[in-house]
């Protein structure tokens, strides 16, 4: 039996839409950051970029749980000398809602410069509308996941 090794002919890309609307955020992140990735597609290479490419919409409709709302900080606006202390309600109501997904994500993957690649493949967007339609994105049900994968009482 020998060991399968993905080369970049034998990778398939799709397109993926997921509406966050209504998700908790980690959890949403943990799903994304695994489909960037391709951990679940049989064929995964942890050398080669082989994961998907990700749209997320609806952003700034994420939800968390507890009082990490107001009480998480970001310490820095992304600017040079921009270290500046600013909630998660902050960003969500501000001009860039899209940024908590993207930092959610980018910290669930490991920090090398194939995440970098990946995370070329991810676009998220505060509102509905995003300019991927002539990819014809197939759907992911994120909320249906999440129910599968927690306890009942």
């Amino acid at each position: 039996m020998k060991t399968f090794s993905a080369t970049p002919a034998d990778i398939d890309k799709k397109w993926i839409i997921i509406d966050a609307e209504g998700v908790v955020l980690g959890r949403l992140a943990s799903i994304i950051a695994t489909r960037l990735r391709g951990k679940h597609k049989p064929s995964f290479t942890p050398h080669m970029d082989c994961g998907d490419n990700v749209i997320v919409i609806n952003a700034e409709k994420i939800q968390m749980t507890g009082n990490k709302r107001q009480e998480k900080f970001y310490w820095h606006t992304g600017h040079p000398g921009g270290i500046k202390e600013r909630t998660k309600e902050m960003i969500l109501e501000g001009p860039n809602p899209e940024r908590i997904v993207t930092l959610a994500v980018k910290r669930m993957l490991p920090g090398n410069r194939l995440s970098r690649q990946i995370m070329t493949n991810l676009r998220v967007y505060a509102g509905t509308d995003h300019p991927h339609e002539a990819q014809s994105p197939e759907v992911l049900d994120v909320k249906s996941m999440n129910k599968k994968n927690t306890r009942s009482a």
